[in-house]
């Protein structure tokens, strides 16, 4: 992979006009396609009426009609049920993240009912049974460290107990098309993953990886064929990158279906198995490739607006489609594609009207030498005002995680940022994921230390920009990037001239100590990666910001949720607390109603607005 660091011109010579917060955020974000039994209507998530909520499509017509009106939390649609076409879906109160299934019956009272009316327990959608009859649920309300996994028929809607998960540690759950078999993996740790086949007949658990290896195999359950001869998955085993392979159950024989160069991160079959859809991380950039399943032909669709195709969803004939179009300077369009015409409609735009795309950046790739030079790859956003003659302030973008990634996705927040003047450079230090499973491992027990170090050395490579402005230049990040910015003010006080915290971690004590219960499967993977808490306590409180907080000298914006069940509000509390004691300016920006992010439109802007307003105090 070479380095590239060439900054590519602009695409219009003329000043870009510049927009507000709110423009920005009147923008819509928009996901999900499930059809109707008779294909006639869409259904799909959208924030349109400031929070997510379910709408529709008549294909005929072409109407979008709101079907759930939530306005104080975020709705998911998890599709049709019944002639009557009725509705399912998912929610949480205030982002705790305890989700509950419901159904909105499609009478004169749109009656709703919570199907999993557990107090205190997650209940998350895993999938409809092949015959659309029923739907699969995950669920703590036996234990709430063990997800079980649970059967609900349409027709009474009553849930049976599938597979009791005793070890507490199996997680991503896939029921065959005859439900004879259950799919399932289990970490041992981010990295290292067993997988498993449960058959339901003769109450055998058969492991599928190898038990004795000398490498990491990282699985991800995908589809079994229609006829349960097939299991279908992705894997890494012997590959820096994931590829799609096949496994006939009975004989026990593999092959690869299909490998590309940059790692596979979802496949999905049609229902019939005549279509393939595949999405494939190709350094930061989500590209999609629709197969013929037998032929291994592509399928070739241009989008009218000559988009990246992100998302696709099948319906049950295979005669629609509906796919949505992105692009770093533009959120997604929506558009239902026909394969007996090969045409396609499109259905909703989500850039506000009022913003020109062609005052917007292009997300340019860019690769640096770290201080071991490791080669550090990062998503650049270069000002069109930003010039030698016109240097800019820049901010430092740190994903979340560990183990996340910053991609080529519209981003309202970056784009706003960079309207108003400022470079962004989202790092993907090393750990971050989509660079091949040995880049992934490289930060382990090395937190807040190498990974932080490839962040400070990203000043490198905008000193060389040789339009940035070196004395205004911060870092900003949310959860596990929250964690970075906190430990560059701690750890490396004199690199950064300031830092926004978004929900990130303060203590790696507590937060590993406290995790939510049914995180259990992932737990021990993240004390493998992190560190644990009781015998690695010493190492985690010294590169835990709150232990040091004497050390931080730079003003500080925190923002955090008070439902966050990830990151617990107490965390942000007692940041801000100990670095007032030094006298540092801190903002704090607490949203009362919101989790580990921000689902309502009135609090992105709020948020996105004190950002921007702390940056041009302190920076600009």
């Amino acid at each position: 992979m070479e380095n590239q660091t060439v900054i590519i011109e602009d695409e219009k010579s003329n000043p870009p006009k510049k927009y507000t917060i709110e423009q920005f955020s009147k923008s819509v974000a928009m996901w999900g396609g499930s059809f109707s039994h008779d294909e006639k209507k869409v259904q799909f998530n959208t924030n349109l009426s400031g929070i997510y909520n379910v709408h529709e499509l008549d294909i005929e017509s072409g109407e979008i009609t709101q079907l759930s009106h939530s306005k104080d939390k975020a709705i998911y649609s998890r599709g049709y049920f019944g002639k009557e076409n009725h509705l399912l879906f998912e929610g949480d109160v205030g982002g705790n993240e305890l989700f509950h299934i419901y159904a909105q019956f499609n009478d004169a009272d749109k009656t709703i009912k919570d199907l999993t009316p557990f107090d205190k327990a997650r209940c998350v959608f895993m999938g409809r049974a092949f015959d659309r009859k029923s739907f699969f649920y995950g669920s703590n309300q036996r234990n709430p460290y063990y997800t079980d996994l649970y059967e609900m028929d349409f027709e009474t809607l009553t849930p049976k107990l599938l597979f009791q998960n005793e070890e507490g540690e199996y997680n991503d759950f896939l029921v065959s098309c005859n439900k004879r078999y259950i799919a399932m993996t289990k970490m041992r740790t981010r990295e290292d993953h067993d997988q498993y086949l449960w058959d339901t007949q003769t109450q055998k658990m058969i492991q599928l990886s190898p038990e004795e290896r000398d490498e990491d195999i990282a699985y991800h359950t995908v589809a079994f064929s229609n006829d349960d001869t097939y299991y279908y998955y992705l894997s890494n085993q012997g590959s820096e990158f994931h590829y799609l392979e096949r496994l006939h159950i009975e004989n026990g024989t593999r092959e690869k279906v299909v490998t590309e160069p940059w790692g596979i991160d979802y496949a999905e079959p049609s229902h019939s198995f005549k279509y393939l859809s595949y999405n494939i991380n190709w350094d930061g950039k989500t590209v999609n490739k629709i197969l013929d399943f037998d032929t291994k032909t592509a399928i070739k669709i241009t989008p009218p607006d000559n988009g990246n195709i992100v998302s696709v969803h099948f319906s049950k004939s295979d005669k629609w489609m509906v796919y949505y179009t992105s692009s770093s300077r533009h959120p997604r369009n929506m558009y239902l594609y026909n394969f007996e015409t090969q045409e396609s409609k499109l259905i909703l735009e989500g850039l506000n009207s009022a913003i020109d795309a062609n005052d917007l950046v292009e997300a340019t790739v860019v690769r640096y030498p770290s201080f071991d030079g490791l080669e550090i790859p990062a998503i650049f956003y270069k000002p069109k005002v930003a010039s030698p003659d016109n240097k800019v302030p820049a901010m430092l973008w740190i994903h979340g995680g560990p183990g996340g990634q910053s991609r080529q996705f519209y981003n309202p927040m970056i784009q706003c940022l960079v309207n108003q003047g400022y470079a962004i450079l989202a790092v993907n230090n090393r750990g971050s994921s989509g660079y091949g499973k040995t880049f992934f491992k490289l930060d382990e027990r090395k937190h807040g230390n190498h990974d932080l170090d490839d962040c400070v050395y990203g000043k490198n490579f905008l000193n060389d920009c040789g339009f940035i402005d070196m004395t205004r230049v911060g870092i900003m990040g949310g959860s596990y990037g929250g964690y970075m910015t906190l430990a560059a003010l701690t750890f490396r006080p004199d690199a950064f001239k300031l830092g926004v915290d978004i929900f990130g971690v303060a203590n790696w004590v507590r937060t590993l100590s406290q995790t939510p219960p049914w995180w259990k499967a992932y737990s021990k993977a993240l004390h493998a990666r992190m560190g644990h808490p009781e015998k690695d306590l010493e190492y985690l409180r010294s590169i835990s910001p709150l232990f040091h907080t004497n050390k931080i000298t730079k003003p500080l914006m925190v923002l955090q949720g008070a439902n966050d069940p990830r990151v617990l509000k107490v965390e942000s509390d007692e940041i801000v607390e100990g670095v007032k004691a030094n006298g540092i300016p801190v903002e704090y920006v607490l949203f009362e109603d919101e989790g580990h992010g921000w689902t309502k439109k009135e609090n992105e802007i709020e948020a996105n607005s004190r950002i921007l307003a702390f940056l041009d105090t302190y920076l600009k």
